[in-house]
């Protein structure tokens, strides 16, 4: 067995692995390069300065394992990987207490000025008016996404003294009490916070979250602070924020374009800025590194991976499966209402009868997926799931109504119950059959509108006649109902998105009870 690493990682991580198998160390391969020598390897451990593309991947004729230091796979072709069976895998963390530090110290940095009058008064001037500072005992800090990182930066505030407001709806009350934070939902967190700080992930729900409306809620002098990623926060309309008064100051590690070259927040005396450097300790380094190596050694041994970001030992026989149950899960967890803290599958009908528990593993997946800030992946999910006091239930019933096969997924909150079912047609094509108890036959796919309201005539037109006249484009359109005259539901595939305006206009016309934008 042989292991070639082409980035600089850590030696305790390098020695880990050489106590077992060989290892060779190569950096700055070019792609040719690399194409040429993978074919040798067993493993290959990279950090984000290789990328694995798929002529790499193709080339490695004996590989089993692909290792990335740190959280990020973007440079590894995931996708090409799984089909050659290959496991990726990442070591997500490692950084967790480096990035919780330094968010904490960016809050400290950005209430007592220090980037600015360290600056000053190497310059030769001594201002001690021009930089008077706040403290932060007493002040409230809002942190969105209270996963790994928010938890840690939780911990810290809390003992700083501050008053922590939280926001996340996959992380139940006791979680969040026990951390000594209030879950809260994201506006009350905006118009209360004194200090906001991000730990999300960037997704198509997160990207420019922090924008303009979200400014206008704030405090008048609230501060900001992300050292999650780039993209989440609107720089443009952060710029503004600052420049009117509204937000005191600002302090970034990341950003949307990184090396940010030519941003005009990098010329604001209120913004303090680093090149991302939360998890650039030195102790995450040594972390990162050895958890990578154990996880590329426990890979080659057969023996079971913590870190996997994919899995390519799954059953063909319920392959064509996964894709629709973490859709289900997916779709489940955005029409619910607060924290989750039941989850139920159901399999009838001929996948009854199959090895199911990757089926189960892709709901947890697809549920939550979009709303936490560590990777979630087939091995993980089930652990994260439990550690945010989710209960999973699996039951099996041999026939599925009118269908072959049926997935039945229903999400439990301390607040309503909800249950979405899906099957395929010719074993490919993805169908969802029921929301709650209304009959539909609607394609999980991109964007949908999915509207509860009273069964009555003129409610589709008055719903198209909104997205019309705001050139929303209706692909699919399905209808559920009860009875006439009862209840029903309304399930739309757009062609984009819609902003919370137009939901708010759909959701004031007269007889529509509830809508919601759904993203598969």
């Amino acid at each position: 067995m042989k292991v070639l690493i082409t980035d600089p990682i850590s030696q305790e991580g390098i020695e880990k692995i050489k106590k077992e198998i060989d290892v060779d160390i190569a950096t700055d391969l070019t792609e040719k390069e690399l194409i040429k020598r993978i074919k040798d390897y067993d493993a290959l451990i990279v950090r984000s300065g290789t990328n694995v593309t798929r002529e790499v991947i193709n080339a490695g004729v004996r590989l089993r394992v692909i290792g990335r230091a740190g959280v990020g796979v973007d440079n590894i072709d995931v996708d090409v990987a799984t089909e050659k069976g290959i496991i990726v895998l990442n070591a997500p963390e490692g950084n967790t207490i480096s990035a919780a530090e330094h968010t904490i110290a960016m809050i400290l940095a950005l209430s007592r000025n220090i980037p600015q009058a360290n600056t000053s008064l190497k310059r030769g001037k001594w201002s001690r008016g021009k930089f008077m500072g706040t403290e932060v005992q007493d002040k409230t800090l809002g942190i969105i996404g209270l996963g790994r990182v928010g938890a840690e930066v939780a911990k810290r505030a809390h003992a700083l003294g501050m008053h922590i407001l939280a926001c996340d709806p996959f992380i139940p009350v006791e979680r969040a009490e026990n951390l000594g934070a209030s879950l809260v939902g994201i506006d009350v967190l905006l118009e209360r916070a004194d200090y906001i700080t991000i730990h999300a992930p960037l997704t198509k729900d997160t990207y420019h979250m922090i924008s303009d409306a979200q400014f206008g809620m704030m405090k008048n002098g609230a501060r900001i602070i992300n050292c999650a990623r780039g993209g989440i926060i609107d720089e443009g309309a952060l710029l503004q924020a600052i420049k009117r008064g509204k937000v005191a100051g600002a302090a970034l590690d990341v950003f949307e374009n990184e090396p940010p070259e030519g941003s005009p927040l990098l010329d604001l005396d209120e913004v303090i800025v680093t090149p991302h450097l939360g998890a650039s300790t030195q102790e995450a380094q040594v972390n990162v590194s050895i958890a990578v190596a154990e996880g590329v050694l426990n890979a080659i041994k057969g023996e079971p991976i913590r870190n996997a970001v994919n899995m390519p030992s799954i059953k063909a026989e319920i392959r064509p499966y996964l894709t629709l149950a973490e859709k289900l899960g997916r779709l489940c967890a955005q029409l619910v209402d607060g924290w989750i803290k039941q989850i139920e599958v159901a399999y009838s009908g001929d996948i009854a009868e199959k090895e199911t528990g990757a089926l189960t593993i892709a709901v947890l997946k697809g549920i939550l997926d979009p709303i936490l800030e560590e990777p979630v992946n087939f091995v993980n999910a089930p652990m994260l799931a439990k550690n945010r006091g989710i209960k999973v239930i699996e039951s099996k019933v041999g026939t599925s109504e009118d269908f072959t096969g049926l997935i039945t997924v229903s999400a439990k909150t301390p607040r309503e119950e909800k249950s979405v079912a899906g099957t395929l047609f010719g074993k490919k094509d993805a169908r969802i059959v029921r929301i709650d108890s209304y009959r539909v036959d609607a394609v999980p796919s991109g964007y949908m509108l999915i509207a509860s309201h009273i069964d009555k005539p003129g409610m589709i037109g008055r719903v198209g006649t909104i997205l019309g006249e705001n050139k929303i484009n209706i692909a699919g359109m399905q209808v559920g109902r009860e009875f006439i005259g009862g209840n029903a539901v309304m399930v739309l595939n757009i062609d984009s998105a819609v902003s919370d305006k137009i939901l708010k206009q759909i959701k004031a016309i007269e007889g529509i009870q509830d809508i919601k934008l759904v993203t598969l």
